[in-house]
């Protein structure tokens, strides 16, 4: 099981975020991020919304950073890590705008971007933005079928109920022939997306019980056995975790996300500061 660090500062949701984050900016981002690098983990995220409704923002928070100007500095500073977007909103967005967005972003960084995308939720902001709700599942099924077909394309070309194109030139394009692609989500549909359209998913709000029933019943799929490979199941502990404070609970927090079924952990720790949060990624090799 590989790790990887929900980016602190990036995301800040009401009483999830430790005090410090509230006056950080990039520096500190960069130098946990690049901490991250040095020590191997798997991926760093940053996710997006644009404008987040005012009653929306006390539950879920009001700051995300924009992925795209975040992971474009944090390509020029790191050389291994993953760039996770966790996630885009399919619905904002036209296939062809991430293709070529996201995958100059590819380029800048090497090769290192992980694309995580969901279906999204806030209807205010659908609106906001002139994209359609009401069939936004159906929407992104199209929206993923066209990402799969043009990311890494010079001359992309797809028909679908939703999207179509061809004879345009995107340049430049990503250098993942097939980049990864994880679908962000707690319903049984996203787990099928994610089985039939992309590479990993990456749940939230379900318990681990939930998870173990909907992955077991997915694997039983015609759609799964056909795969070549097996997804990527990326879980984060319930609560943060203090490797230093609290070793033992550490480890029973990674251990509990192996037995859930993860193939990758996607951490947050408990911090008092930048340097603290860099000595939490060091002390969790030990747990």
């Amino acid at each position: 099981m590989r790790l990887g660090i929900i980016t602190p500062v990036v995301l800040k949701r009401p009483h999830a975020h430790a005090p410090w984050e509230d006056d950080a900016g990039i520096e500190e981002i960069a130098l946990v991020v690049e901490a991250a690098d040095r020590l191997g983990y798997h991926h760093a995220t940053c996710s997006e919304h644009v404008a987040v409704p005012l009653t929306a923002g006390e539950m879920r928070g009001a700051a995300y950073w924009d992925p795209l100007s975040t992971f474009g500095y944090l390509a020029a500073k790191t050389e291994q890590i993953r760039l996770l977007t966790h996630v885009l909103v399919l619905g904002y967005h036209h296939p062809l705008e991430i293709a070529k967005r996201y995958g100059t972003l590819d380029r800048v960084c090497n090769g290192r971007l992980v694309l995580g995308v969901g279906v999204g939720t806030l209807k205010e902001e659908f609106e906001l933005l002139g994209a359609p709700f009401d069939d936004r599942g159906d929407r992104a099924d199209d929206a993923l079928r066209a990402l799969r077909a043009s990311l890494g394309k010079r001359e992309p070309e797809y028909h679908g109920d939703y999207y179509d194109y061809e004879g345009f030139v995107v340049d430049p394009w990503a250098v993942q022939e097939r980049m990864p692609i994880w679908i962000g989500g707690r319903s049984a549909r996203s787990l099928r997306r994610a089985v039939e359209l992309a590479d990993g998913w990456v749940p939230f709000a379900l318990s681990s019980d939930e998870i173990k029933t909907m992955l077991a019943e997915a694997r039983q799929t015609d759609a799964w056995q056909a795969r070549d490979t097996d997804i990527e199941v990326v879980l984060s502990p319930v609560r943060a975790v203090d490797p230093l404070g609290d070793p033992d609970g550490a480890r029973r927090a990674l251990d509990d996300l192996a037995a859930t079924g993860a193939t990758i952990a996607n951490l947050t720790f408990r911090t008092r500061s930048p340097q603290h949060y860099c000595d939490q990624l060091a002390a969790i090799r030990d747990a």
